[in-house]
């Protein structure tokens, strides 16, 4: 599967992984030395995230049942909380400059294919 940006025709993730059960939300990139760009992982159901024992900064994107961005945080470093977003159904994490990169922004609209 991949995300695209339908919003900005770009290409977010050409390769992403699904955590939907509650063992793969809980470990999700845990212990990860890197996320390859172009790979990156949903979780679901989800509207907050940390990066406890991460060892990269991520971008993350929180997006709604109609995979709306509500929220958009780049280069969220590790150790860190991010904040509950209302409505949000799943959290999508990317390399952290794939939101610079992409140009994805709150509001944008986009697709899981």
């Amino acid at each position: 599967m991949k995300i695209i940006n339908a919003t900005k025709q770009q290409v977010i993730c050409t390769e992403i992984s699904i955590a939907d059960t509650f063992i793969r939300r809980f470990l999700g990139l845990m212990g990860k030395k890197e996320i390859p760009p172009g790979k990156g992982l949903i979780i679901t159901p989800c509207n907050s995230i940390h990066t406890f024992f991460m060892r990269m900064p991520l971008d993350i994107i929180f997006i709604d049942k109609n995979n709306i961005a509500l929220h958009v945080i780049e280069n969220l470093q590790p150790w860190r909380i991010s904040p509950v977003i209302l409505n949000a159904r799943s959290v999508i994490e990317v390399p952290s400059g794939t939101v610079k990169k992409t140009g994805t922004t709150q509001g944008d609209r986009l697709e899981i294919v």
